[in-house]
């Protein structure tokens, strides 16, 4: 028999970034937790980012998951804010890179598609899709929420995912 495999859905944000842990094994997905790592915006950006690595890092630490999914970021009208949003991305791709697992990246309007069906919809369907899809799935933000999103968007496409790193292993091995 198969083992589950456990993912982190990760949505970054230099405030708060969202995290949801999902197991699917098949078909079936099973929500295991979901939370926000906040920073505090009275300290400086360096110490914001280190807050947000080492919350990331504990809940990995914590959650052991097997893979990992990153929403990508929008950009605003604001270039700094968009610039420090990149940032905070940053830090949600190295922190599961550093554990050793490999990072998927899929854009906002995917995940909307693998969860809701279309590319483009509110952040209440996606919720209320997130709680049909696994009914005990409890999370304390909205962050929270769209990182489980991302982990079920992840889920829906992981095989083409590991079927693209594989290639991409063999074409390097061939130098």
């Amino acid at each position: 028999m198969k083992a589950a495999i456990r993912i982190i859905g990760i949505d970054p944000g230099l405030r708060r970034t969202g995290w949801g842990i999902i197991e699917t094994l098949g078909n079936s997905l099973r929500f295991v937790a979901a939370g926000t790592v906040l920073s505090d915006a009275k300290l400086d950006l360096a110490s914001r980012l280190c807050q947000l690595h080492d919350g990331l890092a504990g809940v990995i630490h914590e959650m052991v998951p097997h893979e990992s999914a990153v929403e990508h970021t929008f950009v605003n009208k604001d270039a700094t804010a968009t610039l420090k949003l990149g940032q905070a991305r940053g830090i949600a791709l190295l922190v599961p890179a550093l554990a050793g697992l490999h990072v998927a990246e899929y854009a906002p309007n995917a995940v909307k598609k693998a969860v809701i069906g279309v590319g483009h919809g509110e952040k209440k369907q996606i919720h209320m899709m997130v709680k049909v899809l696994m009914p005990k799935a409890i999370f304390d933000t909205d962050d929270a929420a769209d990182a489980l999103a991302v982990a079920i968007c992840h889920a829906h496409h992981r095989q083409s995912a590991i079927g693209r790193i594989a290639i991409e292993q063999k074409l390097a091995a061939l130098g």
